[in-house]
């Protein structure tokens, strides 16, 4: 797990989406195409709000991709959060010289975008993962 840094800039983004949505985030990564935000269990319906107008509204607003992923204290459950738009099937943790190591498997369909062009989604998953979970790597099955 390695230490959070929040920027002005992203300090602000967080601003912005707990003012539009009534709902606290834990942390907030911005990639440059994309927007992720964590935020608490059980508050992914209010964040995104009805038909999604609230992830509609900040995308407009921060004129980038939003991703909101729920956090949870069991690294399994939270790499299934931040794959969850790729229709996760199982995450499978293994322990190797001490150090977690994930294997998600996802709906074949959608191995490519859960990957992402030169890995860059894979990339940004592992990012946020190891953020709040130790977890030393990530592959997707």
């Amino acid at each position: 797990m390695v230490s959070i840094t929040l920027t002005e800039a992203t300090l602000r983004q967080i601003s912005l989406f707990q003012d539009l949505t009534g709902v606290m985030a834990i942390d907030c990564m911005d990639s440059g195409e994309r927007v992720t935000l964590v935020i608490r269990e059980g508050q992914v319906g209010k964040a995104v709000g009805r038909g999604g107008e609230n992830i509609n509204r900040l995308r407009r607003f921060f004129n980038k991709e939003v991703h909101v992923v729920e956090y949870n204290p069991d690294p399994s459950v939270f790499i299934k959060n931040v794959f969850r738009n790729y229709d996760v099937r199982d995450v499978d943790l293994q322990e190797k010289d001490g150090k977690l190591h994930a294997v998600v498997s996802v709906n074949p369909t959608k191995k490519g975008r859960a990957i992402g062009r030169e890995g860059r989604n894979l990339r940004l998953a592992r990012e946020i993962i190891n953020r709040h979970h130790d977890v030393e790597s990530v592959v997707i099955a």
